[in-house]
């Protein structure tokens, strides 16, 4: 162990390490007179000899053991209380032993400070597959848990005659084109009049609509996958009579995941498009590392917040719709930053916040402790940034600086 005499030297301590034998001998003295003492006034209360630890061990009793263990931990923490009275009452009494400190350099380091908040897994496609069209649910070609692409037939609805439909009117469109294409050749060779080939071209034209029309109509008995992704629930039963905003299957494609939150609008300068994000996933004890993708431009009048949209990769597929995630959002950065720990800083009667420096007297050994006020930025942790007041470089006391006053002498100890 040596003691530190000045802000980066260092003194021979033959004296002091003498004198701190000496001094730790008769602590020690003191504080076995002072246990000897507490011991007879114990021993000496009550009419009864109290039982000797060895009769109790002997004995057994649980119950017994467990009540003499209890008084003892009560009695050894009272003195350890009372004997650290003691000694600080003795540090302040005789100021000239110095109060024993220990100290950190202050240095200059990167500074990254982080907005936490909570956040909610959703997708844009998840989506419930409804039917257009009325009638019986005919067939289900699908599972749950089945994967499916783009435009595939998830079940089919009874037509009501409408594939019927559709063949007449092609029979029908069929023979118009006929009519059409005959009377188009005669009026190609002056035969004939005008009006009879538009109203063949007519004809043609409008059962060429019909038959659309109804095919249209077809179609929407036919129930397709909207986008690709996996059958997560099959709802409606085959042979069940269906209709327009009745749900029939739940579709989710867990590639396209993302995180949704509301940050206050405080941050609405440091929060935006583009800044990295630490997202932790408590029930999949998980972290990821991901930018936000879009910050909303609408201030929410019931919350005061903005909506963020944070991109996941989800190469497991373990991130699913609606799971809980916390947001670590980098709203600052200092390159050069000053840290300190909190515990360090005081507050005095105006408000102001400080901190304790070691320095040494000019033309001396003695090392004092100086109060210096500070102003403090944002914290992150248990460190706290030091806008103003120190710089690399500055000796603070870290253990002690509670018990410390300004211009008080102070020993360090270094390891």
């Amino acid at each position: 162990m040596k003691i530190t005499t000045a802000k980066h030297q260092h003194i021979d301590t033959s004296t002091y390490r003498q004198f701190d034998i000496s001094h730790n001998k008769s602590n020690l003295i003191m504080k076995q007179t002072f246990l000897l003492i507490i011991v007879l006034i114990l021993a000496s209360c009550g009419g009864d000899k109290p039982q000797s630890i060895e009769a109790i061990i002997e004995a057994g009793n649980i119950e017994v053991l467990k009540t003499k263990k209890a008084e003892l931990s009560t009695q050894a923490a009272t003195i350890a209380t009372e004997l650290e009275l003691i000694e600080k009452a003795i540090a302040e009494k005789d100021p000239k032993e110095g109060v024993l400190v220990t100290t950190m350099t202050v240095k200059d380091t990167l500074f990254n400070h982080y907005v936490e908040i909570q956040g909610n897994v959703e997708t844009k496609q998840n989506v419930l597959v409804y039917p257009e069209y009325q009638g019986t649910l005919l067939r289900v070609n699908v599972k749950e848990g089945q994967r499916v692409s783009k435009g595939q037939i998830l079940g089919r609805i009874d037509d009501g005659g409408i594939s019927n439909q559709v063949a007449q009117l092609e029979t029908q469109a069929a023979l118009a084109k006929t009519t059409f294409e005959r009377q188009e050749r005669l009026w190609n060779q002056k035969i004939g009049s005008e009006i009879q080939y538009l109203q063949a071209k007519t004809q043609y034209e409008s059962a060429q609509d019909m038959v659309k029309q109804m095919k249209s109509q077809l179609s929407r008995t036919v129930v397709k996958a909207p986008f690709s992704g996996i059958v997560d629930d099959v709802i409606t039963e085959q042979g069940t009579v269906v209709s327009p905003g009745m749900a029939l299957f739940r579709i989710v494609n867990l590639n396209n995941m993302y995180v949704t939150a509301e940050v206050p609008e405080t941050y609405l300068t440091t929060v935006r498009k583009g800044k990295d994000v630490s997202v932790f996933f408590p029930v999949l004890n998980e972290t990821i590392k991901a930018t936000i993708r879009q910050a909303g431009d609408y201030i929410n009048p019931s919350n005061r917040s903005f909506p963020i949209e944070v991109a996941v990769p989800n190469k497991k597929g373990n991130i699913k719709p609606n799971l809980t995630a916390r947001l670590s959002i980098n709203d600052y950065t200092v390159d050069n930053a000053i840290l300190i720990p909190l515990n360090v800083i005081n507050e005095n009667a105006e408000g102001k916040q400080y901190v304790y420096t070691a320095f040494a007297k000019a033309d001396t050994n003695t090392i004092v402790a100086k109060q210096q006020i500070i102003e403090t930025g944002k914290s992150q942790g248990d460190k706290i940034e030091v806008l103003s007041g120190l710089k690399s470089g500055d000796l603070i006391i870290v253990e002690g600086a509670r018990s410390v006053k300004d211009n008080q002498e102070v020993r360090i100890l270094t390891y």
